[in-house]
């Protein structure tokens, strides 16, 4: 297990935190030349936490909804989108899916290519938003 990390700036001490966990997917993603040969999305391991304030004291059973399905239904639908450049243009499509929820008050998006390099288990980027 790892240890809890600290909330995105913005948000509250008393907060709902819901976790995708190393999402295992593939699209075609990548600005090498290897990356952009049509028959061979690059896999890739996403990881979302959504969080959203709460009320001190508030019961379980009234805690504000924040649904997952979105942001695996958007997961599914990346073998078959077009070629990206970057990596972060789809964790930034994963924020706004996340922010379509009114309840989430912020985000972490982390995308990793984990066959990039021998020696790391992984390469990508990690998004934290907040609304403003």
């Amino acid at each position: 297990m790892t240890a809890c990390q600290p909330a995105p700036r913005g948000s509250t001490p008393d907060q709902l935190r819901v976790v995708l966990r190393d999402v295992l997917t593939e699209a075609h993603v990548g600005l090498h030349p290897w990356e952009r040969h049509p028959e061979r999305p690059t896999r890739l391991i996403v990881n979302v936490e959504m969080f959203a304030d709460l009320d001190p004291g508030r019961a379980a059973a009234s805690y504000p909804l924040l649904n997952y399905e979105p942001i695996r239904s958007a997961l599914k639908s990346w073998p078959d989108r077009p070629h990206t450049d970057l990596l972060e243009t789809l964790a930034d499509e994963l924020v706004s899916v996340c922010f379509a929820n009114p309840a989430v008050r912020a985000c972490r998006i982390s995308v990793m290519k984990p066959d990039i390099f021998n020696e790391a288990a992984a390469v990508g980027v990690e998004i934290s938003r907040s609304r403003s």
